[in-house]
């Protein structure tokens, strides 16, 4: 069973779409027993910052949500969901994160003459032998949403990077923690092939 965690984040719908396409038990849920029973657990998101953490808060999700990440069983965090899983972000300034990861989101600068926000698909730089990226070719495509990215305070987590003005780590891996800035649900056969890898972890 892999439970995607409710709390109005918006995208939770193409999250759960296409995990069944992928013939996958899926629950959509802020229940604590069943986020905590799941076999993997899925943090979704689209949005602000500081709004996600009063709503993980008041639906009383932030100390679940580390617990389950605690549990050493599978934990995604997607686009809003990498961002939440950090300590802090531009975003929302003396907000905390939940802080299960090290490091910081920064704001896309608006002076390199792009775009922000960064809607589109853009290439991955694969490295450090991501386990979410397993089969895929050397430099996948995939679709992102974001005005902010994220800075990891340890290299060595960071699976894939790609360029928007800045050099943006775009999926991190730490132990049972993993996360895309990117959303593999609106990443085609690519991305269906990232969720296929999550599904297919040892808890």
């Amino acid at each position: 069973m892999i439970a995607i965690i409710d709390y109005d984040a918006g995208n939770l719908k193409s999250v759960e779409k296409a995990l069944l396409y992928l013939g996958q038990d899926v629950l959509v849920t802020r229940d604590r027993e069943k986020l905590l029973s799941a076999d993997k657990v899925i943090l979704p998101g689209v949005g602000n910052f500081g709004d996600a953490m009063e709503k993980l808060k008041g639906y009383g999700l932030v100390d679940v949500i580390r617990e389950a990440a605690g549990q050493g069983k599978p934990f995604l965090g997607i686009c809003l969901g990498l961002q939440l899983l950090f300590e802090k972000s531009e975003e929302a300034p003396g907000v905390e994160g939940l802080g299960i990861l090290e490091g910081e989101i920064l704001r896309i600068p608006d002076d390199r003459g792009l775009k922000v926000p960064h809607i589109g698909w853009n290439s991955l730089e694969l490295q450090n032998g991501g386990r979410l990226f397993a089969g895929l070719e050397a430099e996948p495509y995939v679709y992102f949403v974001h005005s902010y990215y994220l800075k990891a305070a340890d290299p060595q987590i960071v699976k894939a990077v790609t360029e928007y003005g800045v050099r943006i780590d775009a999926s991190v891996e730490q132990g049972n923690v993993f996360a895309c800035q990117f959303h593999p649900e609106k990443s085609s056969r690519t991305g269906l092939a990232i969720l296929k890898n999550f599904a297919e972890l040892e808890g």
